[in-house]
């Protein structure tokens, strides 16, 4: 018994001292403090990552938060394939094959891009050069300029147009039911300024754009 007492009273000395060094726990604790001075620190400027960035290929034209600029990034939402500069190198050709389609009076080659519209004004311009014995002879010389000016999309139908200001350099002659000369040059190069809008529903299958408008 005497040994079982003082056992006892072991036991209750040591659990008395385990709790003045370690004190009690109740409820939730604050978590540790960590030491400051081993934290690592680094020096010089902070930067900012941002993702993504402006679209080049948008703002080389256009301000990207113009309306403009908007409905291009819509556009390429729509259709990711699509691009600025892609479709300007393509207008470009469309210029070209368009101008001198109508001079020659060859419109067969370039309905496909044209609106029902346009077609119809150049079958009848062609028509009246026709009833009045004219021919014209023309030569394309290239393309001095080609400027987007504007971009819309239509939310609904999501129909875009694109207006380009283009200027054309070629040689223009007209001759009567003679041959003769009686307006304009086969040597003189004269600068042709056109404003044109283009449109086209995106997604569509169909990749062509078509000339709607030729004033702008």
């Amino acid at each position: 018994m005497i040994q079982l007492l003082v056992l006892a009273g072991i036991a209750v000395f040591l659990i008395l001292r385990l709790k003045n060094v370690l004190g009690t726990r109740d409820g939730f604790e604050k978590p540790p403090v960590t030491d400051q001075s081993t934290v690592k620190r680094t020096s010089g400027p902070a930067f900012e990552v941002i993702e993504g960035g402006p679209d080049l290929d948008i703002t080389d034209h256009v301000p990207a938060e113009s309306d403009a600029g908007k409905a291009l990034a819509g556009m390429k939402r729509l259709e990711p394939s699509f691009g600025v500069n892609d479709f300007l190198t393509g207008a470009r050709q469309a210029y070209e094959m368009i101008v001198m389609g109508y001079e020659r009076g060859n419109l067969a080659e370039i309905q496909p891009f044209l609106s029902e519209e346009i077609y119809e004004s150049f079958v009848d311009g062609v028509a009246a050069r026709e009833d009045q014995g004219l021919t014209i002879e023309a030569e394309f010389v290239g393309v001095h300029e080609t400027e987007l000016m504007d971009a819309s999309l239509d939310p609904d139908t999501n129909e875009a147009e694109l207006t380009i200001r283009f200027v054309g350099m070629l040689t223009s002659a007209v001759r009567d039911e003679a041959g003769d000369i009686v307006e304009g040059s086969l040597t003189d190069v004269k600068r042709q300024k056109d404003t044109w809008v283009f449109a086209r529903i995106m997604g569509s299958d169909d990749p062509n754009w078509q000339l709607v408008s030729t004033d702008g």
